[in-house]
């Protein structure tokens, strides 16, 4: 959807020009002239397209969708019909893509259709989870206490992935620094001695060798590290593309020791999360299995959980379809089926999901106290690898010469 740059003139005599974001030329002109300003020309805003093509703008962040939810929530609660909302927030929006997007809704809307069906086109970008929400606040009439939950839902979901993104800044900035600091000294130091130590007879110890040898094998050969690296990329984005492939990825990702507990704890959280929150909104507890397995991160374990709905269908409890995924933990089985006998399913899958949220908390505390000290012990390594390589030869040096 393009911006338009209009030249208008007010009531009072001034001219002046404002862009405008519109699916085409007359809806712009009829949308300010609606607003009692007179049109003088209309053209496409180049500087704004050529900014809205850029792959920042295709981007919104958790934080502006929340926002976006609270403003149609407050805007519902007080009377607004639902296409005023839009149109309010649309108008407010500084993100050039959600502007976009609702736009399209405004316009679906306009149509005679509901506001999920508006945003079912989207759901790649705002998941399915949130149109079925929006679906089973429509269908019960209280759409804007379903927002209220969907809104809490999104916010520890929010909180969540920014937390393990913070815990893993510093380790990784750590990292980085280490193999800078590698990448100079083999590049722009060791080679530079290599030349001061061959005009000397003595023989160098092994491990400058070693060291000469690398540093040397990298500088002649840099175009071989940057085909591999396009390589690995070009392998790496043909097999996302293959289901069959990336299932079995995912299912290598849960071998490593650490890193297996957290993301299962992480997939369990979410799957429980989801599928309170759609039972709370009034889904059915069939449906909302089948959409709350698309909210757990790892394939691997969502092929595991295909065939929920249909073991529920043949009568099965939801304790004992889960049971069957073979990831579960007894206490998570254990709880649901409380749950389920106590005619409180909803509020005690968002309590499982508190229990496993506060146990990847205390994993990823635990993960960023031990890999600190392992990061420094092997820039400490490495550092003094690198000053052996020197300095050994120059003592060797200072023996002949003596």
């Amino acid at each position: 959807m393009p911006y338009f740059l209009c030249r208008l003139a007010a009531e009072d005599g001034r001219v002046f020009s404002e862009s405008f974001l519109a699916s085409s030329l007359e809806e712009c002109r009829k949308h300010f002239e609606s607003e009692g300003y007179c049109v003088l020309a209309v053209k496409k805003d180049w500087k704004k397209i050529k900014l809205s093509s850029l792959a920042l703008e295709k981007r919104i962040k958790d934080r502006d969708f929340i926002m976006l939810n609270q403003e149609l929530r407050a805007l519902i609660k007080a009377g607004y019909p639902v296409l005023r909302s839009i149109e309010i927030i649309s108008a407010r929006a500084k993100n050039v893509y959600l502007k976009e997007v609702l736009k399209k809704v405004e316009g679906d809307i306009r149509q005679g259709k509901s506001l999920s069906e508006a945003f079912a086109p989207f759901e790649k970008r705002f998941s399915k989870i949130y149109t079925a929400s929006l679906m089973a606040g429509e269908q019960s009439g209280n759409l804007a206490e379903t927002l209220f939950q969907f809104i809490q839902y999104a916010k520890v979901i929010a909180q969540t992935k920014s937390r393990i993104r913070s815990a893993l800044i510093y380790p990784t900035l750590l990292l980085f620094f280490s193999l800078g600091l590698m990448g100079v000294l083999i590049n722009f130091v060791l080679p530079n001695f290599a030349g001061f130590y061959k005009d000397f007879e003595s023989q160098l110890p092994l491990i400058t060798q070693l060291m000469m040898s690398f540093a040397l094998f990298v500088r002649n050969h840099w175009y071989i590290w940057i085909i591999l690296i396009a390589v690995l990329v070009l392998v790496y984005l043909r097999m996302k593309r293959k289901e069959n492939t990336l299932i079995l990825l995912e299912k290598l990702k849960l071998k490593i020791p650490f890193g297996r507990l957290v993301w299962i704890e992480s997939a369990i959280s979410m799957f429980f999360r989801t599928l309170s929150l759609l039972l709370e909104a009034g889904i059915s507890l069939l449906p909302a299995v089948g959409i709350a397995t698309q909210a757990i991160p790892n394939k691997y374990l969502v092929s595991k959980t295909a065939s929920l709905p249909a073991s529920i269908k043949n009568g099965e409890s939801l304790s004992e379809s889960l049971a069957k995924a073979e990831f579960f933990p007894p206490l998570s089985l254990d709880m649901v089926r409380i749950g389920e006998t106590s005619a409180n399913l909803g509020g005690m899958l968002r309590e499982v999901a508190d229990v496993f949220d506060e146990r990847i908390q205390a994993k990823i505390d635990t993960f960023v106290s031990l890999i600190e000290p392992v990061i420094i012990i092997f820039m400490g390594i490495l550092v003094a690898a690198m000053l052996l390589s020197v300095y050994l030869p120059i003592f060797n040096i200072v023996k002949v010469a003596r």
